[in-house]
């Protein structure tokens, strides 16, 4: 059988293979795919990472605000009659990430859940109508002991 890979809407978002499965799977194959999505971005940041048919795609996650929706003026958009124009947010501060239902219709659930909103970790799984998203967290992590020194920087030596 001949697979079929679609281009995102932007061409500037990447593209990743698709995997074989789905991303509703058993929580060990959610995170096989999620960890291979993890292996296939570009760079280091926040990213949702979703499938549609046979393309894996991953937006990345910079602004402040990112709006998931049917409309044309959704950064993420599904144009599927499951999903609100405006269905969801996920808002950046420095405090966290977080997903925010825009009113929708069908709800926003996170990791099974549904919510008005939630803060995301890496690898929460995020619906939206008929579409599963996952929030990957692949900032740099802090080099180990490098906490201690920035938390010893106004300690006293005797």
């Amino acid at each position: 059988m001949r697979d079929r890979l679609r281009q995102p809407v932007d061409p500037t978002l990447p593209t990743l293979p698709a995997t074989s499965g789905t991303a509703a799977a058993a929580p060990t194959e959610r995170e096989r795919w999620v960890e291979e999505a993890k292996a296939h971005l570009p760079e280091p940041g926040q990213y949702l990472a979703y499938e549609d048919g046979d393309t894996l795609t991953a937006v990345p996650v910079m602004r402040e605000w990112t709006r998931i929706g049917r409309s044309l003026a959704a950064d993420v958009r599904f144009d599927d009659p499951t999903v609100s124009r405006r269905h969801a947010l996920i808002v950046r501060q420095a405090d966290g990430v977080r997903v925010l239902d825009d009113r929708s219709l069908n709800g926003v659930f996170v990791n099974g859940e549904r919510v008005e909103w939630s803060a995301l970790r890496d690898g929460d799984e995020i619906l939206v109508g008929r579409y599963h998203l996952h929030f990957l967290d692949t900032t740099a992590e802090p080099e180990p002991g490098s906490e201690l020194l920035a938390g010893d920087a106004g300690a006293q030596v005797v």
